[in-house]
């Protein structure tokens, strides 16, 4: 059995520097993407306590990644922390109003993994402001970029250096036809270079 508690020193440094504030029941209650970690991080931590601090990213723009990756980055500089960032990839279809395709990879699903791989590899290289180009010139629906981009402004001012693998990408179905819809999926791992 693992248990999850909040580090209630670290949520009271983060408020008192009067740029976080506590989300409401509603919010809470709508926001799953804590509930999609947790069983991993109970399996990857089973018989260890561990102290949470869960920080819900909503829409910023790139200074404000870039404020909250400077308030962040020294958590990074300690190796007792672990920090899981929650994103899905490319919401492709109609549906999601999102329908690129660049016919030069072949198959509507094979242009979906080229545009989402394009943006693995710029994340792998942490630089926020290439991650920011990408998704301004292709406005794929990565729905976390604003947590992946603060994430990435973490490391990249943190005095550890980070490097940043993906290690599977998936799809929710192969589109063939502008009538099909799908969600792309990709788990990263980001550790300190040399381990």
């Amino acid at each position: 059995m693992m248990l999850f508690r909040p580090t209630l020193s670290v949520i009271e440094e983060l408020k008192a520097t009067g740029k976080f504030e506590l989300m409401d029941l509603r919010v809470d209650e709508a926001e799953h993407s804590m509930e999609m970690h947790l069983p991993y991080l109970a399996k990857v931590f089973k018989g260890h306590q561990v102290k949470v601090v869960p920080i819900l990213v909503g829409a910023l723009n790139a200074e404000s990644e870039a404020k909250y990756g400077k308030l962040l980055e020294k958590y990074i500089d300690d190796p007792k922390n672990f920090f899981s960032v929650s994103s899905d990839f490319c919401h492709w279809g109609t549906r999601f109003n999102y329908t690129h395709y660049d016919n030069k990879h072949g198959a509507i699903y094979k242009s979906i993994e080229a545009l989402d791989k394009m943006g693995m590899d710029i994340i792998e290289t942490g630089d926020p402001d290439s991650f920011k180009k990408y998704l301004l010139e292709f406005e794929n629906t990565i729905c976390g970029r604003h947590p992946i981009g603060v994430f990435l402004h973490m490391t990249k001012n943190c005095s550890t250096k980070i490097k940043i693998q993906f290690l599977r990408y998936e799809q929710s179905s192969q589109c063939k036809t502008m009538r099909e819809s799908s969600v792309s999926y990709a788990s990263a791992a980001a550790k300190v270079d040399g381990e």
